[in-house]
């Protein structure tokens, strides 16, 4: 069934476990991921990013998480990633999406407040719920999101208290040391400015380039108010580099290829999933 975020974050937060945000751009990684919740019976949080819309639409996308979600029994949100553009966003919303982020983090403080104010009362009206991001992140390797110019911003706790009380947003994406992508030496995650936002907000945070980090640090994230954390590197990475080694082997019939692809999904997946509430 799908449900919108707040249902699923306010109580990982509450209980200190994360839920995963596991990015989906096609058929294969939508099934994937609905079918490695449903097997550990675990919420997740398909996310569709709006990079990804030159792959389908959002009414395409929410067409396909609708029927996906029928025939499982957990809870699956289907949350548009990283979006800039209002006009999509609202799209989203009367397609069926249950969460939107809009991502104004590159605008003036004001601006990103006042366009996410808007967005919240469309989307609270809709009961959908609304993620919104302070700071940014720098670019790793592989990566599909930003780009090689970013700069890592980290996000001041005072001013993300101004944001989510001028604002109302349901979730907070903050910038402590994490990148889009994969890891080029060793994380430096900032505990210490995690918590200083957690002591300030008491509200779920999201944690955004969770490709490729140490166990260690995602618990301790987690440990210090971290109740969503975003998957897209690591999955494609995987499926890409084992579909490579399976076509070196065999030539299968491209039918038998797309369940393999799943596969590689949910092995990814499921891996996250396991620690995310440990």
């Amino acid at each position: 069934m799908l449900v919108n975020l707040k249902c699923i974050l306010d109580e990982a937060y509450k209980n200190y476990y994360a839920v995963g945000s596991f990015n989906g751009y096609n058929f294969e990684t939508f099934k994937g991921i609905v079918e490695a919740g449903a097997e550990t019976n675990t919420p997740v949080i398909l996310a569709f990013g709006a990079k990804y819309l030159p792959n389908m639409s959002v009414e395409t996308a929410a067409a396909m998480a609708k029927s996906l979600s029928e025939e499982v029994s957990i809870p699956v949100c289907l949350h548009l990633d990283h979006c800039k553009d209002q006009n999509v966003v609202y799209r989203a919303l009367k397609a069926g999406f249950g969460s939107v982020m809009y991502d104004g983090s590159a605008l003036p403080f004001e601006e990103n407040l006042r366009n996410t104010l808007d967005v919240c009362r469309v989307a609270h009206a809709c009961g959908a719920s609304v993620e919104a991001e302070l700071g940014s992140l720098a670019a790793g390797e592989r990566s599909h999101e930003g780009s090689a110019e970013d700069v890592e911003a980290y996000t001041d706790p005072e001013a993300a208290k101004q944001f989510v009380d001028g604002t109302g947003v349901d979730a907070l994406a903050v910038s402590v040391g994490t990148v889009h992508g994969l890891y080029k030496g060793k994380p430096n995650i900032r505990i210490d400015i995690l918590n200083a936002i957690n002591e300030k907000l008491n509200m779920p945070l999201v944690l955004h380039g969770g490709s490729g980090i140490p166990e260690r640090d995602i618990l301790e994230c987690i440990r210090h108010g971290i109740a969503k954390i975003n998957v897209n590197t690591e999955i494609s990475v995987y499926a890409v580099d084992q579909t490579k080694l399976y076509l070196e082997s065999a030539a299968p019939h491209f039918s038998e290829l797309s369940l393999r692809q799943v596969g590689y999904v949910k092995e990814i997946v499921k891996k996250y999933i396991s620690f995310f509430r440990e």
